[in-house]
């Protein structure tokens, strides 16, 4: 899909697979657009890095998703429709597998600069390692699905919305700058 040639919507959701450039683009987006910034990894883990119950992330997610201004970014999608239904524009990053697992693979030795961690969650060396390897191999696993499987998402959930494809970084800095100030 093509750069956006207006301005785009006030509700903006960013999905794609581990090492897509979520939060990268998302964090592009925000400087942009001045709209506030969610990041669902810094929601989700509690402390300790305990996973929350389904309900509770269901409903942690309809308390930040209640206001009419944000970008979501995360790859969380047992709870995709949430997102998709109060979203006006959706950006799927369609990044090539092989891509996100290298760059999984690189968080894992190297976090990178700017990363938030969630409260009471310690990150150790070895513990990203483990948790950015095994994204590497869902990338590979997931690799002809996930995208395909949120674009159809996005039109169960979100047909009401823009919907955007970006396939490389190139695509993502065209869609930057088609935003114009």
């Amino acid at each position: 899909m093509n750069p956006p040639r207006a301005p785009i919507g006030q509700r903006i959701v960013v999905d794609g697979m581990t090492g897509a450039g979520k939060s990268t683009l998302s964090r592009a987006l925000a400087a942009k657009t001045r709209l506030p910034l969610i990041h669902l990894d810094l929601l989700y883990w509690k402390p300790g890095w305990s996973r929350p119950t389904p309900d509770e992330w269901s409903e942690k997610q309809r308390e930040v998703l209640a206001g009419n201004a944000w970008i979501a970014e995360g790859n969380y999608p047992e709870t995709l429709p949430l997102r998709l239904e109060r979203a006006d524009t959706i950006i799927v990053l369609d990044t090539p597998w092989w891509r996100c697992a290298a760059r999984a693979f690189k968080r894992g030795l190297r976090r990178p600069t700017g990363t938030q961690m969630p409260d009471g969650c310690e990150d150790s060396a070895a513990q990203r390692l483990g948790d950015e390897w095994r994204g590497a191999l869902k990338c590979w696993r997931n690799r002809q699905t996930e995208a395909t499987h949120a674009v159809t998402m996005a039109s169960q959930h979100g047909a009401h919305a823009h919907l955007y494809v970006l396939r490389s970084k190139q695509e993502a800095r065209d869609f930057l700058a088609g935003l114009g100030e």
